[in-house]
């Protein structure tokens, strides 16, 4: 068997593959502690297959577990390029091999005839050796292979021998943007097979929505000579023979919104199976998915398998955190990307109730480098291999209710093989449709799917009117079956760092046309390692902070989790905007439109809060009508006092009692409405060109303090003292500070620095937009006001920005009125931000603002934001990316106030202003590779800003719409800066 990895052999000695079930017959689980050995070629001696003692160089290892996450190599991540030569199949000469080894005991009384070894997932080529004697080897790392060891076991000590290889032909199908991480990572078990046993089980279990009727059949491949029975007590089924179909008058039906499961078993002689029933049919109906006769909103997430300190070894707990958080925020689906999860976790979604898309554990995306000469995908060499791994995927996973669509595979190009996947699995499932994106010629495809499109493009091909694929121009009837599929976005809004933007445009983009079936964004989770600096600080590690080469950077870290699993704000966006109900104000009557598929809001709560600037007022609860699925209607809204200032009613919908996967109150939608006109606000005077003077409004107080004026070395006017030289305010009060001057650099985030051509931080650094000078061109005191003329641009170029900023004073305030003009050629370059930047001492820490929050929002991602008055410490306004970027954007900011020992700064804008305030310089994030980077600073860096570009997900993606694009242009803006004593002692903040 030399060399037995680079066979086009998926294995040899495997049983057949079958569903994973549990039963009554004895399961010996093997996971514990394991000898291992890593040698860095496949040929190292066979020093550890007998009872003797194994050869030198053995030390212990977890199983499940990866090797290189317990000292012994090196984790690689790469996204599309193969982290060895593309040269199929084949691969190096040095191919780290892990060793394994496992001395267990057998149970007394255990039935060795027919016994089965199972192994859940082995990355990415194994073979196995039972006291010595050969039982097989296997591949496709994500996928069970099972071993007849019953002629091989022996009472008492049995030892159990595993050789793991790094590297295997079958890796050529695994390139799936992820860590490349060696090792047997899921389970492994000695399965009792008794005589007269099931050997395998396929439910099917229908729902005809016109009747309430279910219908059930049992197959059942079994070893006994009596016939298995099915009985379901909760139906009244006692003995159903396997293979016969019986109807049920009435069940309730299994959905994702309303997961309900039947509990039965399957009895054959020997063996005693038990089944969780879950009645639902998945059709193709008129051009749409539908599950029941409903058509599907698919609100879903592209879910890798990671833990930050375990790789794909997941716990159970994990893989619930996973799907807990998923349903919190309204996601309705997964994509299982890019192969088979650990089987636990489907049972979770049958459990807990989600849309599953089950991926074959197929990738060639590496093929893409050698522009897809030797793609396997289209060589009858590798048809045995990739079958394989589709039948092993559909036979373990054919019982699930939540698996509604199989998946061919991911970024695999085209080519014959895929016809044959199709056509096997249609014919082993008919039930179930099928999805493949990247040939679009979609014949094998029950859809037509798309990666990153942008949204305007995800509106014609709801109306159809998308151009003909090149594939499909040529041929009507293709083109004329491609037309009539319903659209999936099976990748969207990449969820890079700091975004993704733009999800409530995709949303309405779904929910306007029925073609469009949802989507899958872009991931779940940032895939980072957990580390540590040498001083004890965490961080996350990503592609090459392991000396990995070649590696993908931090394109990994691209999760709507960060690698612990708190959420981003990207999740907390995500579900705001997936909420499964509209509510809409209208005078005293409040609409409520139920967009649940299949369930009434019967099981949700609706309060209401009034508050004013930011102060609760009153409260109470609706009354809601018991709306059905996908209808509308209106509800009265309360009779609500006057407030004095800005008045927000903000209505929720939360849990009236506890669901399996978050208790009573839970929030799962909310909407905010004015319900009081805006306070006037007096429009900014655009100053007068330089050399005439500008119209400001008449100050109120004291006229000594209300007039610039130089005393020594400072200009001043009313509270504060600005340079003369520069004319850049020095003091306000007590309060020492530092500006504010005009500031347009953002720390780049991930999408921001995009692929390719998307990437809008290459033409901002090309332009030197992090690198802008101040030239002050004057500083002239006169009459009411002091005016401050100052030009910013880069070295070597002639574009800039003039600015003008005109400081007056009001009482112990000073109002300021920035007035921006481009100058030079600024062509189609977007400014990062505009506003101004200031700093304040160090010991600024409390942060009061009132406006959206509680977290950050830019221009397309704001959805989850609502208005209120909120209090953080500096710390606690900072996103702890992973890779450190732009964050902590406070939008819609009416007033804020820093305090610090001496006192407190407020900052109120007219109307509005943006607010970040961090304790490092946009420049310390743009150079920061990793949180633990950014050393604090002896100032508060504070930026007020009157604009942001947006986020987009031009990582792999599109970049912002049109409508969220920051251009230069002719711009005035005004803030007021006040000096306040420090706060009373426990005050606190409401709303």
């Amino acid at each position: 068997m030399a060399r037995y990895y680079e066979d086009l052999v998926p294995g040899t000695g495997l049983c057949p593959p079958r569903a994973a079930f549990a039963s009554d017959a004895g399961r010996l689980s093997l996971s514990g502690t394991w000898l291992f050995r890593l040698s860095e070629r496949a040929d190292a001696p066979l020093d550890f297959l007998g009872p003797e003692a194994p050869g030198a160089g053995f030390s212990e290892l977890p199983v499940p577990s990866h090797w290189v996450l317990h000292g012994h190599g090196t984790p690689r991540y790469t996204n599309t390029a193969y982290p060895f030569p593309i040269d199929p199949p084949h691969v190096p000469d040095d191919n780290p091999t892990g060793d394994h080894r496992l001395a267990f005991e057998l149970p007394a009384g255990w039935r060795s005839a027919g016994s089965v070894l199972r192994f859940d997932g082995v990355d990415s080529c194994f073979r196995v050796w039972l006291n010595g004697r050969s039982l097989g080897t296997s591949s496709g790392s994500r996928l069970p292979a099972e071993f007849d060891a019953g002629e091989a076991l022996r009472p008492g000590t049995n030892v159990l021998a595993v050789r793991v290889h790094r590297w295997s032909a079958g890796s050529y199908l695994e390139d799936q943007d992820m860590w490349w991480l060696p090792g047997i990572f899921r389970e492994v078990a000695l399965l009792e097979r008794p005589a007269d046993g099931v050997a395998d089980v396929f439910v099917h279990a229908g729902y005809d929505h016109v009747t309430g009727r279910g219908t059930l059949r049992v197959d059942a491949r079994t070893d006994a000579s009596a016939p298995a029975v099915v009985s379901v007590p909760e139906l009244g089924i006692e003995g159903l023979p396997a293979g016969r179909e019986v109807v049920v008058p009435d069940v309730d039906p299994w959905t994702a919104e309303t997961p309900r499961l039947y509990r039965g078993h399957l009895t054959a002689p020997g063996e005693r199976v038990p089944l969780r029933l879950g009645f639902r049919t998945v059709a193709m109906t008129e051009g749409l998915l539908t599950v029941n006769g409903t058509p599907l909103l698919l609100r879903g997430v592209n879910r890798h398998e990671h833990d930050p300190d375990h790789g794909r070894a997941l716990s159970l707990d994990t893989m619930r955190a996973d799907l807990l958080l998923m349903k919190r925020h309204n996601v309705n689906a997964v994509r299982t990307a890019h192969y088979p999860p650990h089987p636990a976790f489907l049972d979770l979604c049958d459990e807990l109730g989600m849309w599953v898309v089950d991926e074959c554990d197929i990738e060639t995306h590496g093929f893409i480098h050698a522009e897809w000469r030797g793609n396997p995908a289209d060589d009858p060499c590798w048809e045995p291999m990739l079958l394989d791994r589709m039948r092993r995927m559909v036979e373990r996973d054919k019982n699930h209710p939540s698996v509604v669509v199989w998946s061919l595979g991911n970024e695999s190009h085209h080519g014959r093989n895929f016809g044959v996947l199709a056509d096997w699995t249609r014919s082993r499932d008919p039930e179930r449709p099928l999805h493949y994106e990247r040939d679009r010629s979609y014949r094998h495809s029950d859809f037509y799917s798309l990666m990153y499109a942008p949204v305007a493009e995800v509106e014609r091909i709801g109306r159809r009117e998308e151009d003909a694929p090149p594939e499909t121009a040529d041929d009507p009837e293709l083109e004329a079956r491609r037309r009539a599929l319903p659209f999936l976005l099976c990748e969207y809004a990449h969820a890079m760092g700091n975004g993704p933007g733009s999800l409530a445009a995709y949303q309405r983009a779904f929910e306007a046309h029925p073609r469009c079936q949802g989507g899958f964004v872009w991931e779940w989770i940032d895939h980072g390692f957990r580390r540590h600096t040498d001083d004890g600080r965490e961080y996350f590690g990503y592609g090459g902070d392991f000396g990995d080469h070649p590696n993908g950077g931090s394109f990994c870290i691209d999760g709507l989790v960060f690698p612990n699993r708190t959420p981003s704000p990207g999740l907390i966006e995500l579900g705001k905007v997936f909420q499964p109900l509209a509510l809409e104000a209208a005078g005293d009557r409040l609409l409520v439109r139920n967009k649940h598929a299949f369930r009434d809001l019967s099981h949700l709560r609706f309060t209401w809060t009034l508050e004013d600037d930011g102060v609760r007022v009153a409260d109470g609860e609706l009354p809601t009508p018991r709306l059905p699925a996908g209808a509308a209607a209106e509800a009265d809204l309360p009779a609500l006092p006057a407030t004095a200032g800005e008045g927000w009613l903000t209505v929720r919908a939360a849990l009236a009692a506890d669901e399996p996967w978050a208790p009573a109150g839970h929030e799962v939608a909310w909407a905010q409405f004015r319900v009081s006109p805006a306070p006037p606000v007096p429009a900014p005077t655009v100053p007068a060109p330089t050399g005439s003077a500008p119209t400001v409004p008449a100050p109120t107080g004291s006229a000594p303090d209300l007039v610039p004026r130089r005393v020594g070395a400072h200009i001043l006017l009313g509270n504060g003292s600005f340079d003369p030289d520069t004319g850049v305010l020095r003091a306000l009060g007590p309060l020492e500070l530092l500006g504010p001057r005009l500031d347009v650099w953002r720390a780049p985030t991930e999408n921001d620095r995009g692929m390719g051509p998307n990437s809008v931080a290459k033409d901002w650094f090309r332009a030197g937009l992090d690198r802008m000078e101040h030239r002050t061109v004057a500083v002239e005191p006169g009459g009411d006001r002091l005016l401050v003329e100052t030009r910013l641009a880069a070295a070597g170029f002639e574009r800039g920005l003039r600015v003008r900023y005109t400081w007056t004073a009001e009482g112990a305030a000073l109002r300021l009125v920035v007035h921006v003009v481009p100058e030079g050629s600024w062509g189609d370059l977007v400014l990062p931000r505009l506003g101004v930047r200031l700093a304040l001492p160090a010991a600024f820490d409390a942060v009061r603002w009132f406006g959206l929050g509680p977290g950050e929002a830019y221009p397309d991602s704001r959805e989850a934001a609502r208005v209120g008055l909120y209090a953080a410490t500096v710390a606690e306004l900072q996103t702890p990316y992973v890779v450190p970027q732009e964050n902590g954007h406070r939008a819609e900011v009416r007033w804020a106030e820093l305090a610090g020992p001496p006192g407190r700064l407020r900052i109120e804008g007219a109307p509005h202003f943006g607010l970040t305030a961090r304790r490092w310089t946009s420049a310390d994030l743009t150079a920061a590779r990793h949180p633990t980077d950014l050393v604090p600073r002896n100032h508060l860096y504070v930026n007020l800003d009157l604009a942001h570009n947006g986020l987009g997900s031009a990582s792999c993606g599109p970049g912002p719409l049109p409508e969220h694009l920051l251009f230069p242009e002719e711009t005035t803006f005004t803030l007021r800066l006040s000096a306040l004593p420090p706060a009373p002692t426990g005050a606190t903040v409401t709303g």
